[in-house]
């Protein structure tokens, strides 16, 4: 009994150490939560508002912007803009989907009124894809705001590039205010477009991932491809280029497009975007696009130990069966896989894409399809990539580390040339 009372006089002292610890008087705390070191990011938005807000007072102002134009506290930029009093806003532009994000892929959009501000907003996608002198013509300066997703073939990047052309022709000057790379600004791969396939989905010579932000790629295309706008970057302060956009720790993310739900998608639409142009459903309709991929004639289990016994860096494929509500396929139950990254860094987009179409045409040769060709011999597929060769390559039986090996003497001087436009280092 003795030793038994001793024994919990000792526990109930270590007990009262501990709580006087923990009080916070003499030592530290035995247990302590951790530390959460947050980065603080300023994107360009708030920057000109509160430092260079000199580049917009007495101009009569346009705006190219969607519903990711939001500053830190998710205001949008058409209503920072429109009611600030130094700041005489007067005309929206809207790229592919709109500025209200409302349109679904490929959907043309009118010119309107916006109910919030009876602003006019002209369309920059369907019929006319550049600003003509007319839609300028009240307009001293243009402001881009649009959150890229780090792809060439994402269309917003054509616009800024036309925008910029237009502010050019039409002597105004052109502003982008910058914004993350949400896949990080590190990584670059794919092959670098052949301007003979040039098209809406890719307009220079870039490759498919081209680790840039938008201000950063409005630099290198307007010098290296002589567009010769008077441009002005306002950039980010805190972003670092190794960060993806959950690192930035900005409030949350606003989907750039209608199947652009999440920072994963972003993440594996420079690969899984290519599916768009074959028979292959890339899952739009579904609540995971460019995530979920398949078709009704794929033994989905089949096709995911396939795609594993590759070992592909930072991925692994899981076999899964959807029904998408809309696009390829819509209402018909549909077999495949599903991407999931695992590791980020060691992720290599553009090779698992081509990996999972490459195995797709080779296990169904019969029910595989590219997109028809136009008639110049061109297939979606073919602008999407960049090139005709990759498609001719994956019809021969020809491996992706061949294809890969091919691609890089371009994506190399690429890189090179790249070095001097990047502004955070």
């Amino acid at each position: 009994m003795k030793r038994w009372i001793l024994s919990l006089g000792v526990f109930l002292l270590i007990l009262s150490a501990v709580a006087v610890s923990a009080s916070g008087h003499g030592v530290h705390s035995v247990i302590q939560k951790p530390v959460r070191h947050h980065q603080h990011i300023q994107l360009g938005i708030d920057t000109l508002l509160s430092e260079k807000k000199d580049l917009l007072k007495g101009k009569r102002v346009g705006l190219i912007t969607n519903p990711t134009g939001v500053n830190q506290r998710l205001t949008s930029d058409i209503d920072l803009l429109f009611h600030d009093p130094d700041i005489k806003l007067v005309a929206l532009y809207g790229p592919e989907h709109g500025v209200r994000g409302s349109a679904q892929a490929g959907e043309k959009v009118d010119k309107y009124i916006d109910e919030e501000t009876g602003l006019p907003v002209y369309s920059l996608y369907g019929d006319t894809k550049k600003p003509t002198p007319d839609m300028l013509k009240n307009v001293d300066v243009l402001v881009f705001d649009i959150q890229d997703v780090g792809t060439r073939y994402y269309t917003y990047i054509s616009t800024m590039a036309y925008a910029m052309q237009a502010a050019h022709e039409n002597h105004i000057p052109f502003i982008v205010l910058d914004r993350p790379d949400p896949i990080g600004g590190t990584h670059v791969e794919g092959p670098v477009l052949d301007p003979k396939y040039a098209s809406f989905v890719g307009l220079y010579p870039i490759p498919i991932r081209h680790g840039m932000t938008v201000g950063e790629l409005a630099g290198y295309l307007n010098n290296e491809y002589h567009i010769h706008a008077d441009l002005t970057v306002v950039k980010m302060k805190g972003w670092k280029r190794g960060m993806s956009y959950s690192d930035t720790h900005l409030p949350c993310w606003v989907m750039p497009s209608p199947n652009m739900p999440t920072e994963d998608t972003a993440l594996v639409y420079p690969g899984t975007g290519l599916i768009e142009g074959t028979n292959i459903s890339e899952g739009r309709g579904t609540t995971r696009p460019f995530e979920l991929l398949g078709a009704p004639f794929i033994n989905g289990w089949k096709l995911a130990q396939k795609l594993n016994a590759l070992h592909l860096p930072g991925v692994i494929f899981r076999d899964a069966s959807f029904t998408p509500t809309f696009s390829k396929y819509s209402g018909q139950l549909v077999h495949g896989v599903q991407v999931h990254v695992i590791d980020k860094q060691s992720y290599e987009p553009v090779i698992t894409g081509l990996s999972i179409i490459k195995t797709i045409h080779d296990m169904y040769p019969d029910k595989f399809q590219f997109s028809p060709e136009d008639k110049n011999g061109i297939s979606p597929f073919d602008q999407m990539v960049g090139n005709g060769w990759i498609r001719k390559d994956i019809n021969a039986g020809v491996s992706v580390k061949t294809m890969e090996k091919k691609w890089q003497p371009e994506l190399k001087q690429f890189e090179k040339k790249r070095k001097k436009y990047l502004l955070y280092k």
